[in-house]
């Protein structure tokens, strides 16, 4: 069963009305399941190849559906080119998706594509609902037996069905929720169309601790394990929602989503430091993959953020200290190179980090093992433990490696993987000098246990991290997007090149007082001019 709807056997009556495309029409009730048919004997035709007819299409189509409507699953079956499957789903489109009654309506054929249209009369208990949608199936003809038939796909019985997925109908064991921001604001797909995929989330996993009453409604049932949330199609009856208190700032959240929306693609989360709690998630598209929260994309130079604390910590590098950055740096068989062949002479650490420079870091690979720059990351800002936000988050990863692949990893290339929510927790540690696993969901509504970080950075080292990012701010790469903001701030850009782009994935993560942010904008260019401006926009809007 699916997390969502407990099933109903529902036998009665399907009816087809088929018109359309030069089909006569019917009325036909379900029986006992037989054909009808007679056994005779015959020669074997010769094996047919090539297309189905137009006449092969028009029967083979009529024949499924008429079956399909009588409610003579096996005998639909038959006319298809996996028979066990299409049993089972239209067995189960009877039984488990409650359907009494369906009506199907075939339109003009387009080649071996024969689209039609579907009114299910949907009955569970005392709750009724009609179902209408557009579906389609295609004619093929078996190479085996020569015969046109139906290539089966469960898009055919439902056009929002995939590989294991099933429709069903039943009480939904994830009641209904209203989700409040912190200050008790009703948060809703309407409003903040972004957060819809959360929304979902929240309620599978927080229907049943939040109160409320269970609706019934015919839904589409993932396959286990698949990420995505079960699919509510039509709801019969409207369940009671409980309340679910979220970490979400509306108004902060409003702004994010506003920021983004001017990109085609972009992603972006903002956290308050003091607490971990989690402000803001904003996706673009906002029907897209949640990249704010689950991408795996290398953050490039934001990195240096973690490999500067783990520099400073081994004695490696000092803000006011000589610090290498000459135009390249050879490592491991790869050649480094700054942005346009920059170089700065004689220049300190702090002004390498405020410019960006790649070598700075690169230079420093040789006094490294494999493991130092993942150890940090995971023992001081929590990278790769296992966050409990209150939802399905990816939570950073740092691998062990060697030779040019290390180097690389320093400057936020390589193996590390990172997305918005991962870099806004970064900023927001060095901001308040402890890491504080972020959360959605408040601890307090299931007592679960948040990771924690080993150990915390030394005092010097946090002094030191939020002088570099000031500096980023207010005089290096940061300091066009950040322009205007007053208070406490900090910042970092960063520009991942990816095989095959023509342009590399734009990145930023700052702070402003008790708010941090992170933006990436994947194949857009420089992250000052990309991701920046998002960040700067959410960092305004936090006050």
């Amino acid at each position: 069963m699916r997390s969502g709807a407990k099933a109903a056997v529902i036998g009665g009556v399907f009816t087809a009305m088929v018109g359309a495309a030069g089909y006569g029409v019917y009325g036909l009730t379900s029986g006992d399941g037989g054909n009808g048919s007679t056994t005779t004997t015959a020669a074997r035709p010769e094996v047919k190849t090539g297309p189905p007819s137009a006449d092969e299409i028009r029967e083979t189509s009529e024949g499924f559906l008429t079956a399909w409507a009588a409610g003579q699953p096996e005998k639909a079956a038959e006319f298809t080119d996996d028979s066990k499957a299409a049993t089972a789903a239209l067995t189960g489109y009877r039984e488990e998706a409650a359907v009494e009654k369906v009506t199907l309506q075939p339109g003009a054929a387009t080649g071996a594509k024969v689209p039609f249209g579907v009114t299910a009369e949907v009955v569970y208990e005392k709750a009724r609902a009609t179902v209408s949608y557009d579906s389609a199936l295609t004619v093929v003809r078996d190479e085996t037996s020569g015969k046109a038939l139906v290539r089966w796909e469960p898009s055919v019985v439902h056009p929002e069905l995939g590989k294991g997925d099933a429709l069903v109908t039943g009480e939904s064991e994830a009641p209904p929720i209203k989700a409040l921001d912190r200050d008790g604001e009703e948060l809703t797909k309407e409003d903040h169309p972004q957060l819809a995929e959360v929304l979902a989330s929240l309620r599978e996993r927080y229907g049943d601790k939040a109160g409320g009453k269970p609706a019934v409604e015919l839904a589409v049932q993932r396959e286990e394990g698949d990420e995505q949330p079960d699919k509510t199609l039509k709801v019969l009856t409207e369940g009671e929602p409980g309340e679910l208190r979220t970490t979400i700032d509306a108004g902060l959240q409003a702004a994010a989503e506003k920021a983004v929306a001017d990109r085609s693609k972009a992603a972006a989360v903002a956290i308050k430091p003091s607490t971990g709690e989690i402000l803001a998630i904003a996706n673009a598209p906002a029907d897209g993959f949640n990249v704010a929260l689950r991408g795996s994309l290398a953050p490039g130079s934001t990195m240096k953020v973690v490999t500067s604390a783990m520099l400073l910590e081994k004695g490696l590098a000092s803000p006011s200290k000589a610090h290498p950055c000459p135009k390249y740096f050879s490592y491991g068989g790869w050649k480094f190179q700054n942005l346009d062949k920059f170089e700065i002479k004689g220049g300190t650490f702090a002004q390498s980090f405020a410019a960006s420079c790649n070598t700075a870091f690169i230079s420093q690979a040789g006094e490294l093992s494999g493991a130092d720059l993942g150890k940090t990351a995971r023992d001081i800002f929590g990278i790769g433990l296992d966050w409990q936000t209150g939802v399905v988050t990816f939570d950073g990863a740092v691998p062990t490696q060697k030779d040019a692949p290390m180097a690389a990893s320093l400057i936020g290339q390589g193996g590390v993987r990172m997305n918005p929510l991962t870099m806004a927790s970064v900023s927001a540690t060095v901001k308040s000098g402890v890491f504080r696993q972020p959360v959605l969901v408040p601890v307090s509504v299931d007592n679960r246990t948040t990771a924690k970080a080993p150990r915390t950075m030394s005092a010097g080292t946090a002094d030191a991290l939020r002088g570099l990012m000031r500096l980023t701010a207010t005089s290096g790469t940061a300091a066009e997007a950040m322009a205007g903001l007053s208070g406490d701030i900090g910042g970092k850009t960063g520009s991942a090149e990816v095989d095959g782009q023509k342009k590399p994935n734009g990145w930023f993560t700052a702070y402003r007082n008790d708010v941090a942010a992170a933006a990436v904008v994947p194949a857009a260019g420089h992250g000052g001019k990309t991701a920046g401006p998002i960040v700067a926009d959410i960092l305004r809007a936090g006050g």
